[in-house]
């Protein structure tokens, strides 16, 4: 089951930000904070995934600046997309469900596109592929990656 996320998930989803980004979270100056810092702003929409009636996964997005860019970050119309499984839920199709619930969103909230930073060596590359994402550049052992949300999957 997927509910919508909100204010009262934050400390979930600051939980599912470890496991989205601990690979880029050592090397970086940009605190990985910034993906949930001051939420429910305008453009952040959140998903939450249930098992067993336990929050189990996240997916959101958010909006970001020039000035204040996400690691996949291509322009300020364009919001980023995380998402993060918890460890022992993996391999059920959560991150899958999650995944395509929240582009659903993001095409009902009007976006065109939606972007995300992917490790090159994460197997969920296969995954964004096969639901329209293409790489837009390569950043620092990441992938940048943009799907256009008008165009079918």
């Amino acid at each position: 089951m997927i509910r919508e996320g909100g204010q009262q998930d934050v400390r979930f989803l600051r939980d599912m930000l470890r496991h989205a980004y601990y690979w880029r979270s050592r090397d970086t100056e940009m605190p990985i904070t910034r993906y949930v810092n001051a939420w429910g702003r305008d453009g952040d929409r959140a998903l939450i995934a249930l098992d067993d009636f336990h929050s189990a996964g996240a997916a959101w997005y958010r909006l970001y600046t020039e000035r204040e860019p996400g690691f996949g970050f291509v322009d300020e119309r364009t919001p980023e997309l995380t998402i993060g499984v918890v460890p022992s839920r993996r391999g059920k199709g959560i991150g899958s469900e999650l995944l395509d619930a929240l582009l659903d969103r993001a095409r009902a909230d009007g976006f065109g596109r939606i972007s995300l930073s992917v490790e090159k060596t994460n197997p969920a590359v296969h995954l964004y592929e096969t639901r329209g994402f293409r790489p837009l550049r390569d950043d620092d052992g990441a992938t940048v990656m943009v799907a256009d949300l008008s165009a079918p999957t």
